[in-house]
C-alpha cells in the first residue's frame, strides 16, 4: 500500500496503513484498542495508546512501539512524515521508557 507523503491531506487517509510505519501489525495494535480510522489518531496521547495496549494484551511491549504511535499521532497532528526511530530519544527523555534490550 502507497504511504501518504507530507502534502496529503490527512482527511484523505482513508487506511491506517497508509500511515508512515503502520503496517499490518501497527494496524492490529490500533484496531484492539478501537482506532479503526486514522483521523481517530488526531490528538491522541500516544503515551496513553501505548499504556492502553499493553494493558489489552497483558504484556508490556517494546517502547519501540510508543515511538510508533508516536510518529503515527505526529503525523496525523499534521507534522511532516518521520520514522518511527527519529522519535526514540524523545520517548526516552520525555517518558523515561527505556529498551530491556540494553
Amino acid at each position: 500500500m502507497k504511504k501518504a507523503d507530507h502534502d496529503t491531506d490527512r482527511k484523505q487517509i482513508k487506511r491506517l496503513q497508509q500511515i508512515i510505519n503502520v503496517g499490518s501489525s501497527i494496524e492490529g495494535d490500533f484496531q484492539r484498542l478501537g482506532i479503526t480510522k486514522p483521523q481517530q489518531l488526531i490528538g491522541r496521547d500516544p503515551l496513553k495508546l501505548y499504556r492502553q495496549i499493553c494493558k489489552v494484551d497483558g504484556a508490556r511491549h517494546d517502547p519501540c512501539l510508543l515511538d510508533c504511535f508516536m510518529a503515527a499521532v505526529s503525523y496525523m497532528d499534521g507534522n511532516p512524515p518521520r520514522v518511527w526511530w527519529d522519535f526514540t530519544s524523545t520517548r526516552k527523555r520525555k517518558y523515561k521508557i527505556e529498551d530491556k534490550t540494553k
